[in-house]
């Protein structure tokens, strides 16, 4: 004879959904990246630490400057890409000394690296730009998909950090936003492209400009995105004013309503 205790099956959680998986994934990076809804920061405070602050910002554009000012006093190109190289393993460096989050800086350096590894295996100076533009279309491209295809990355980003998961995509109002906000930011990449490949197809002797446009369209640029999509997605989740009991006339105070 068969007992009559619990002879259920144990139930098995559902698997997560890839749109899930990434938005975490995307919903993470930017938190760590200072965007966390969570700790109700001004919008001055959350383009700040996505900058990664004073040293963020140091990090990003001091190389830069070192290579546009060793090439205008040198004319050496190759000798400008190894001193901003230089440069940025010395802030790694920094940071590991310090006992600092190196991700930044170790994400900068190797990305010197590989740059620097890149005009040296063409045999062309102005070779080291490519990766650079490269990125960009990666990222534009993969922004601009994902928009046109109902998965905005803007909106897996928003709806992880608003605690709704992929729920946004039912509201016509969220959608339209997360679009707009996505393509915006597929056109500042390619943007970039637009205006920076012409220079690098004039050569070696464009190097300067080409540091010089690439570091305008950098961190100027990117702040004000950070600051537009920040303040846009806040908006989608402001909490209504909390309704009122007496229903509202069209009476004069001290009147009565015409019957």
């Amino acid at each position: 004879m068969v007992s009559g205790g619990n002879s259920e099956a144990p139930s098995t959680a559902p698997e997560p959904k890839v749109s899930d998986v990434l938005s975490a994934a995307l919903g993470e990076a930017a938190r760590r990246a200072g965007l966390d809804p969570a700790e109700q920061a001004t919008t001055g405070h959350v383009v700040w630490g996505a900058m990664g602050g004073w040293r963020g910002v140091v990090e990003s554009v001091v190389p830069s400057l070192i290579f546009i000012a060793t090439f205008a006093f040198t004319q050496d190109a190759w000798l400008a890409i190894g001193v901003s190289v230089a440069v940025a393993a010395v802030f790694t460096v920094a940071r590991l000394v310090a006992k600092t989050p190196p991700a930044a800086a170790i994400g900068g350096l190797i990305a010197a690296i590989i740059a620097a590894g890149f005009a040296l295996f063409t045999g062309k100076a102005e070779n080291n730009f490519i990766p650079g533009f490269l990125t960009n279309a990666a990222y534009g491209s993969g922004l601009l998909i994902s928009a046109l295809i109902g998965w905005s990355i803007i909106g897996l980003i928003g709806g992880y950090l608003m605690s709704e998961g992929t729920a946004w995509r039912r509201s016509k109002r969220k959608r339209r936003v997360y679009f707009w906000l996505t393509v915006a930011w597929a056109g500042l990449f390619f943007a970039r492209l637009a205006v920076q490949v012409p220079i690098y197809l004039q050569g070696e002797d464009a190097l300067a400009t080409l540091a010089t446009v690439k570091l305008v369209m950098g961190i100027p640029l990117f702040a004000p995105m950070v600051a537009v999509t920040w303040l846009a997605v806040r908006s989608l989740y402001a909490k209504a004013p909390p309704a009122t009991d007496a229903a509202p006339t069209d009476t004069e105070p001290g009147t009565t309503p015409a019957t």
